[in-house]
């Protein structure tokens, strides 16, 4: 069976539970505003749990250079969506990785690639930052490796506590950047403002 085939009956299948889940909620399926929101829902579902059929740590090796750069390489300020695993609400934010390289570079596109790899599947913030984090360290086998991320959680926000303004970090390193001036460094970096170029 080829791909576009699992797809599609995967979608059906989707579809039909959530058809079964308006039911369940009181509501009807078949009226106007509903018909199209089962299959709407699970296109939704499977874009937002792409990162399952990705493989992270061949993106980096697609692009990978020898380079004898090595000094601290941050890309900050990737924008990321995920779904919690616990309420499958989302939580959204920023993810913050650095490296320093041993001998090889990756192009910086495939660092915001990794991050959205990883966060289109059900997760926990902490889980989301450790394997970025795993995954560059075990592909590029830098001299070090930190990812910091801050986000939101609409799990917190719409339900539970209600808390709009509450915000997570969550941050996870090795190598190099278990040196307490390294790593400060880094968050110097972070906080600096950037110039507009």
């Amino acid at each position: 069976m080829n791909p576009e085939t699992e797809l599609r009956e995967g979608l059906d299948e989707l579809a039909s539970h959530y058809r079964a889940v308006l039911e369940l909620l009181g509501e009807d399926p078949t009226r106007d505003g509903l018909q199209k929101t089962p299959v709407r829902v699970a296109k939704a579902m499977q874009i937002l749990t792409r990162g399952y059929t990705q493989d992270a740590h061949k993106v980096l090796t697609d692009a990978l250079f020898e380079e004898k750069y090595n000094q601290m390489v941050i890309v900050k300020d990737i924008d990321f969506f995920s779904l919690c695993e616990h309420h499958m609400l989302p939580f959204y934010g920023k993810a913050h990785v650095a490296y320093i390289p041993n001998g090889y570079i990756t192009g910086l596109s495939k660092i915001a690639r990794v991050v959205d790899i990883f966060s289109h599947r059900l997760q926990v913030q902490e889980r989301l930052t450790q394997q970025i984090k795993d995954c560059i360290n075990e592909t590029l086998k830098p001299q070090g490796v930190m990812v910091v991320i801050e986000a939101k959680h609409m799990c917190m926000q719409m339900r539970g506590v209600e808390k709009q303004n509450a915000i997570t970090t969550t941050s996870d390193f090795c190598g190099a950047f278990n040196q307490a001036k390294t790593r400060e460094e880094f968050m110097n970096l972070l906080r600096g403002e950037s110039k507009r170029i």
